[in-house]
């Protein structure tokens, strides 16, 4: 992780479901202070919140500082924005409404702020998927919320380590209604998402992407399904004749056991439990969840809410940490490639003048 990023970039952070651990792994993620010279975070919570868990992890060198707007934004401190005022009773450990309505409330200012540009990148701790269902959030997780807000065509749930990329051409679909969204169409649509993210996100430039079957043994020539044959097959080889490097569709047993993975820069697999088991199985605990697609950069940890250890002091941080590592190197990267492709016309055409 380079701390050569030109302005050091102001970090959004959510705090999520305000009885999860989201707050725990955030304090003991920039309890380390090394973490000030990369960025100048800023945690959309609430005083209240932050010192709540402050005081049960007996961590007393967290030190912050409490902001209502960006005036007062101190560059070399935690930031805690305050999202709400009213006493809330956090309750860790437990599934309620409160936990879902603060998540919510402190994503939507953390999206204005970003719109705004007070912000320049966005990293997401877990929400809780029923609880944070409201006339405001209809959506099934932060993935298709973003895709609202910043009203993008599509995006795509990429998950990221160093040893493999996943991304998802369903993402929270029951597995009875998968089958209806594995379109030519569709694919060729992630596909290119993949290939764009692969290129201007990660500097890639010429990506690899495997792409999986739908069906045990990947249809195995039409005895086991269909889709492999009439849309899978079809896509890959309109995305090749579009000039992506794709190949498959690969049976997603073997793909993984065989470690096919380690020879391509991104895997697209055909729904959440097919890339998401694997995936979370080889990252070793650090990989997280990048939303490519959307013009700002938003990445979270790859795990949820962990209500069940909630409040015990014993949640990992090393996948949120990754989360704010790849969010900075990503915004680095974007800055970098804009750099490299701007029109060199231009640039003699302003020099000239």
């Amino acid at each position: 992780m380079s701390n050569t990023h030109i302005n050091k970039p102001v970090l959004g952070i959510t705090i999520g479901d305000i009885n999860s651990i989201g707050a725990e792994i955030i304090i003991k993620t920039f309890i380390d202070t090394r973490m000030m010279e990369l960025c100048t975070p800023v945690i959309f919570a609430s005083n209240k919140t932050i010192n709540f868990y402050r005081k049960l992890m007996n961590e007393n060198n967290f030190n912050y500082q409490s902001i209502k707007d960006f005036t007062r934004l101190n560059h070399k401190q935690v930031n805690v924005y305050n999202c709400w005022e009213e006493e809330v009773q956090i309750t860790p450990g437990v599934l309620n409404e409160a936990g879902g309505k603060y998540a919510a409330r402190a994503l939507e200012v953390a999206i204005q702020c970003l719109k705004e540009g007070q912000i320049h990148g966005l990293v997401t701790a877990p929400i809780h998927k029923n609880n944070v269902q409201s006339e405001h959030f209809n959506y099934t997780g932060h993935t298709p919320y973003l895709k609202a807000a910043f009203e993008a065509k599509d995006v795509l749930m990429f998950m990221t380590a160093d040893n493999m990329r996943v991304g998802l051409l369903t993402e929270h679909v029951p597995l009875a209604e998968v089958a209806r969204y594995v379109t030519k169409e569709n694919i060729l649509g992630k596909l290119q998402l993949m290939k764009d993210s692969l290129v201007k996100d990660f500097g890639i430039d010429n990506p690899r992407i495997a792409v999986l079957g739908l069906n045990p043994h990947a249809g195995d020539d039409g005895l086991i399904g269909k889709e492999e044959i009439e849309q899978i097959t079809p896509a890959i080889r309109q995305a090749k004749a579009n000039g992506t490097l794709c190949f498959g569709p690969y049976s997603a047993d073997a793909f993984f056991a065989r470690e096919m993975y380690r020879q391509f820069d991104g895997v697209l697999a055909m729904y959440h439990d097919q890339g998401l088991i694997p995936f979370k199985s080889l990252a070793s605990g650090e990989g997280i969840n990048y939303t490519a697609g959307l013009d700002i950069v938003r990445t979270s940890p790859d795990h949820g809410t962990a209500f069940d250890i909630a409040g015990k002091n014993v949640a990992d941080p090393s996948s949120f940490r990754q989360a704010i590592f790849t969010c900075l190197d990503i915004m680095e990267q974007r800055i970098r490639y804009a750099l490299n492709t701007r029109n060199p016309l231009k640039k003699t055409e302003l020099a000239s003048e």
